[in-house]
């Protein structure tokens, strides 16, 4: 029987999961969106993502595809798989695609952004999906440090060490910082592919340089060094959020 292959744009809470990728012994998204297809079509199937979000991360745009012989028109794709899932992951949308579409190898853009709590005492309302900064941070001072990390580079300094990735050149498209209400600032990435960690990583040296223990300057410095060291802390996953995935025709 011939297969349709269908692409679905998913928006989760990362919070209770050990990330989007299947894992032995922690519970994922993606065992969860399984699990909720195979009620649905009776067989074991698989899907493929854009990539993969770690524990803890959130997404609002993650993109995956999967094939299957059932013949549903694609508007109640999303009604039949939300009545099969967790009320933290969400199916917002399926389309019919082309056979040779991959949510993975065809995706030519991702937007990461990041969500900072910045004030003295922590809410109880933004403490799962944002970083709590108790001090003082000049907003300035770090979008003038984002110029160094915009373009075609190697981010071998904003990667995690243990990656096994080789080629760690990514074009960074954009980088905006705001404050979208007293307190809560928001630090939006744009690229053509984000290495492990490396939102995070960005996100903590902004960090530093917000708090003055960094300079402007010594973020094009640490680029240059090409070690993971000299870079500030990873931020925590709670604050992070897949947002968008582009591709040529959507």
């Amino acid at each position: 029987m011939q297969l349709s292959r269908i692409k679905c744009k998913v928006s989760y809470d990362g919070g209770n999961y050990g990330g989007f990728q299947l894992q032995d012994n922690v519970m994922s998204i993606q065992q969860r969106i399984e699990e909720a297809l195979q009620g649905i079509v009776k067989v074991p199937t698989r899907i493929y993502a854009s990539g993969r979000t770690d524990a803890g991360v959130h997404a609002r745009g993650q993109v995956f595809h999967f094939d299957t012989s059932l013949r549903i028109p694609e508007e109640r794709w999303p009604l039949a798989l939300n009545a099969q899932l967790p009320d933290d992951i969400v199916i917002l949308e399926a389309t019919h695609v082309p056979s040779q579409f991959h949510a993975r190898f065809d995706a030519i853009e991702k937007t990461y952004r990041y969500c900072l709590w910045n004030r003295r005492l922590p809410d109880v309302f933004t403490r799962k999906y944002a970083w709590h900064i108790p001090y003082s941070l000049d907003i300035g001072l770090m979008r003038e440090a984002t110029r160094s990390l915009i373009g075609e580079q190697d981010f071998t300094s904003f990667c995690a060490a243990r990656a096994v990735v080789k080629n760690k050149i990514r074009h960074v498209y954009e980088i905006e910082i705001h404050e979208e209400s007293p307190g809560q600032i928001w630090l939006t990435f744009r690229g053509n592919g984000f290495l492990y960690n490396m939102v995070r990583i960005m996100v903590g040296t902004l960090i530093q340089v917000g708090s003055g223990k960094v300079a402007v300057e010594r973020v094009q410095e640490i680029l240059e060094a090409k070690d993971r060291r000299l870079a500030g802390m990873t931020a925590p996953p709670e604050g992070l959020f897949l947002w968008n995935v582009k591709y040529e025709h959507s």
